[in-house]
């Protein structure tokens, strides 16, 4: 029994522990908060941010990780990063390995990309990706701003609850692609397809640092400069604030109707305060008292 109890016990620590975030465990450090624009209940994405961030990830992280779950269509629809229908089409169509079929005789062919399109992956399947990163594996980033989380510990984790911060996400993202450094001097020699990362859990990431200063051009404003600094820094900001999008396209139209279901519950829960108050009054005293 005590066996069957220790062994028990073991796969429960397992469990808890795979469940857990792995920069907790590895003792990797907190990702700096961030200021988002659409962090706290009112919060709304920043137009300009969402198209320099896809501007980022198509001119980079596009080439090497998919992003399939979002459509051409998406990037014009309400709550993103406002391109215009015409701006889109353009967009679908410079694309022009799209596959389809079958046609008429059966067989599967390539045509420029259309408004309703998914965003293509760089590779056909996970071998193909893999065989073309040194056996590393890119994941899909449509999701990534979800899938990635850190403990922020106590007390700032009850500060959260009032706060409604959910950007660990975000925060994580933006300090993983700024935290390329070199390695402390006891650190283990790194082997060919290794990359220290600060904040990477285990500190070896095999992404070789992916931005770098200037390597982007942003649009330009009356002045002929750019409104936002075109460093490393900025750069991962705004993919990350974009591959957020990415993941709740919605996240707009959920703060909005959750905003109005409050109000709607403080207002119905005053109709039925001075309801019970009017009903309660007809009765006689001692009646009201049992």
């Amino acid at each position: 029994m005590s066996l069957r109890l220790s062994l028990a016990g073991l796969v429960t620590g397992l469990s808890i522990a795979a469940a857990s975030p792995v920069l907790a465990a590895e003792g990797a450090p907190k990702p700096p908060a961030q200021n988002w624009s659409f962090s706290g209940p009112f919060g709304k994405f920043d137009q300009a941010q969402l198209q320099r961030g896809f501007k980022v990830a198509k001119e980079v992280c596009a080439s090497c990780h998919a992003m399939s779950l979002v459509k051409f269509r998406n990037l014009s629809q309400p709550g993103g990063p406002g391109f215009t229908p015409s701006q889109v089409a353009a967009l679908a169509a410079s694309y022009t390995n799209i596959k389809d079929g079958p046609n008429d005789s059966g067989e599967m062919f390539e045509r420029p990309g259309r408004a309703a399109d998914a965003f293509p992956a760089p590779f056909p399947n996970e071998q193909a990706a893999r065989a073309a990163n040194g056996g590393a594996y890119p994941p899909p980033i449509d999701m990534l701003a979800k899938a990635r989380t850190y403990t922020r510990g106590f007390p700032t984790f009850i500060f959260d609850i009032f706060t409604q911060y959910q950007e660990q996400g975000p925060d994580y993202i933006t300090a993983l692609l700024t935290g390329y450094v070199d390695p402390p001097k006891d650190f283990p020699p790194l082997l060919p397809g290794q990359n220290y990362n600060s904040y990477m859990p285990g500190h070896l990431i095999a992404m070789p640092k992916p931005l770098n200063d200037g390597q982007i051009e942003y649009p330009k404003g009356p002045d002929g400069k750019s409104p936002v600094p075109e460093t490393v820094e900025q750069y991962a900001k705004d993919v990350s604030a974009f591959m957020v999008w990415m993941a709740e396209p919605h996240l707009e139209a959920r703060k909005r109707m959750g905003l109005q279901v409050m109000l709607f519950l403080a207002l119905f829960a005053g109709l039925l305060y001075f309801t019970k108050k009017k009903i309660w009054s007809r009765l006689p005293e001692h009646a009201s008292k049992h």
